[in-house]
């Protein structure tokens, strides 16, 4: 592990990287590639949470230093190649999206990708539960050590998304109950997740955790996250695309814990506002400045 390995500043991410979800779910999109049209669509309501997030930034309510957006390379050429022109901070996906195992959206390419943009966070989302396939567990390992190592070795941050999917017995421990599943068995997977991946050698500099209700499980992801003299590594806040007031319970919950920097809050700051310009109930406009509005309400709720 390096010295320089961490991230310490605040850190307000609006994430709008998701890619076979918003095909499926915005514009029916499902197990195929969309068209030529279709693409420039979605890369123009891309556009307009883009436009949300400098709205909220250019307007001084929330830090230009401290904010940053999430994109994907397939829909977002034209807004990351801007935002790094324009001093955002960006953070670039590179998963391959809606896969059960990790792997690279470009392969063994993914080097050529992200040197292509020079963001200032490549991030990594992987869906691990440290209490199931051991063998899928190694694999992933393994390719997110080589993002990890090309992060490190190249300056650039490092951030993984890791998702905590319930097994089946993990679920009937608690009667199938997600909520029970989220306050009673997540937490303490977590950590061994976290202690799993860095035994693998992944080093994040910032952990994307999942919502958590009760400060004190924050406390012991925090823990682990800094273990072995990493004392920088830190952690944000995921949004999972609850309702407002799920997302806040997390947020207020996360927001006094040291090494919680801040959050990464997508859907729940995007989603309504851009179902409404699709539907032609809020102009471009309007979508464009309700998504400031939810970007600087989350902001408030972690920073008030």
């Amino acid at each position: 592990m390096k010295k320089e390995i961490g991230y310490e500043k605040p850190l307000y991410i609006l994430p709008f990287d998701h890619r076979a979800s918003f095909l499926k779910k915005m514009f029916g999109i499902i197990d195929r590639q969309p068209t030529d049209q279709e693409t420039k669509k979605v890369a123009d309501f891309k556009a307009a949470i883009y436009e949300g997030f400098k709205l909220a930034v250019d307007n001084g309510s929330v830090p230009k230093k401290d904010a940053a957006i999430l994109i994907d390379e397939q829909f977002g050429d034209a807004i990351i190649t801007d935002a790094v022109r324009s001093g955002y901070t960006v953070c670039l996906a590179t998963e391959k999206s809606g896969q059960d195992e990790f792997d690279f959206e470009y392969g063994d390419s993914f080097v050529e990708h992200i040197d292509k943009y020079q963001p200032a966070i490549v991030k990594a989302l992987v869906r691990y539960n440290p209490k199931d396939d051991a063998a899928l567990n190694a694999r992933q390992r393994e390719k997110l050590k080589r993002l990890s190592d090309f992060c490190h070795g190249n300056g650039y941050k490092f951030i993984i998304e890791p998702l905590i999917p319930a097994t089946p017995a993990q679920l009937t421990s608690v009667d199938n109950d997600e909520k029970r599943y989220d306050h009673e068995v997540r937490p303490t997977l977590a950590v061994a997740m976290v202690e799993q991946l860095q035994n693998g050698g992944v080093e994040p500099d910032i952990w994307k955790i999942e919502g958590l209700a009760v400060a004190a499980d924050y406390q012991a992801i925090i823990k682990q996250i800094k273990s072995g003299g990493r004392k920088k590594a830190s952690a944000i806040i995921l949004g999972r695309g609850a309702n407002d007031g799920q997302v806040e319970e997390w947020l207020q919950a996360g927001r006094q814990v040291d090494g919680i920097i801040g959050f990464a809050v997508g859907r729940t700051i995007f989603w309504q506002p851009l179902v409404d310009y699709r539907d032609g109930s809020l102009s471009r406009e309007q979508a464009v400045e309700q998504i400031a509005k939810n970007y600087i309400h989350f902001y408030d709720v972690f920073t008030s």
